[in-house]
């Protein structure tokens, strides 16, 4: 499992607010189809909601953490029969952290801009 500080958390849980369940969880429980849809709508999403149709609590929260630990995401939050999992893409990731290289190190040898360097 993914860990997530509780700041993440509340973010995350807030992004998923407008978000509509894009994966169910029927009778059947929790199949091999349903972990790789799981997974492709994670790759694509990062962040989505399950619905599970069942009445056990027990049942949901089983399959929350199999989710999870399976599919190495970050569970969000788990409020009735909704599911919010998180998992951050990778090359997404990456170009951000090699975007925020790049422009550390470009500031680095700029001069530096103060405002009476402006006034002429």
């Amino acid at each position: 499992m993914l860990p997530l500080s509780s700041d993440e958390r509340r973010e995350l849980r807030a992004r998923a607010h407008n978000l509509n369940p894009v994966v169910s969880i029927a009778e059947s429980g929790l199949t091999e189809s349903v972990l790789k849809e799981i997974e492709v709508c994670l790759k694509a999403h990062e962040l989505i909601k399950i619905r599970v149709y069942g009445d056990s609590r027990e049942n949901r929260e089983a399959y929350f953490a199999q989710i999870c630990s399976e599919l190495g995401a970050a569970p969000v939050q788990h409020i009735g029969k909704l599911l919010v999992v998180y998992r951050p893409d990778p090359a997404k990731s990456a170009a951000v952290n090699a975007e925020k290289s790049s422009k550390s190190r470009g500031s680095a040898s700029e001069p530096r801009r103060t405002k009476r360097s402006f006034q002429g």
